[in-house]
């Protein structure tokens, strides 16, 4: 270890302050902040990793901080990940949909690593995410959806009319049935696709 004084002149005497008797530079140690935060979010989870020196990271230990981007940070939630590993998983539901949230993480010797001792280290930049809003229907599908669920009721509407029809009909002149058959199928399908609009 190392003997730590301040050394002074007040009042044209020198003095000699013993601040630490015996001082450890391993044992006060602040460290950079985790570089490289990035995330990605899914329907099931959202996972956030960083970088640190290789040679570090079986001693680490890791605080996460996070919060809704338009919050501040004194509300934010704190995590501790599991493990000594760069990164952390948390679950979905803990975001709401279409909020963005904000994260960043700082760094320290983990409590069970007798060798060295450190403060926490300033934080992280930040990574941004967002959980996806519910999916909604297009109005393409819709559409399409609408068109199958009518079109297919009223052509076969169409043609029980039309059937019908050719029975009722079977005195009248066989040259006039066609026509009237056609004309009353094409009316149906106009009144069809003017519903679909």
């Amino acid at each position: 270890g190392y003997r730590v004084s301040l050394q002074g002149n007040f009042f044209g005497h020198n003095h000699t302050y013993i601040t630490f008797p015996e001082y450890n530079p391993r044992k006060h140690i602040k460290l950079d902040p985790p570089l490289n935060i990035q995330s990605n979010i899914t329907a099931s989870k959202c996972q956030i990793w960083w970088s640190v020196p290789w040679y570090l990271v079986e001693i680490l230990q890791y605080e996460l901080q996070y919060k809704e981007h338009s919050m501040s940070w004194e509300s934010a939630l704190n995590k501790t990940p599991p493990s000594s590993l760069p990164q952390i998983e948390i679950e979905a539901t803990e975001f709401r949909r279409g909020v963005a949230y904000i994260a960043r993480v700082r760094c320290k010797v983990s409590e069970n690593e007798d060798s060295y001792h450190s403060q926490w280290s300033e934080w992280s930049q930040t990574t941004v995410f967002r959980r996806a809003d519910v999916p909604k229907l297009s109005e393409n599908i819709l559409n399409t959806r609408t068109m199958q669920f009518l079109f297919i009721p009223l052509s076969l509407g169409t043609l029980l009319y039309l059937f019908w029809n050719c029975k009722l009909s079977q005195k009248a002149s066989p040259a006039l049935i066609f026509p009237l058959q056609l004309l009353s199928f094409s009316h149906s399908i106009i009144c069809t696709m003017g519903i679909l609009r």
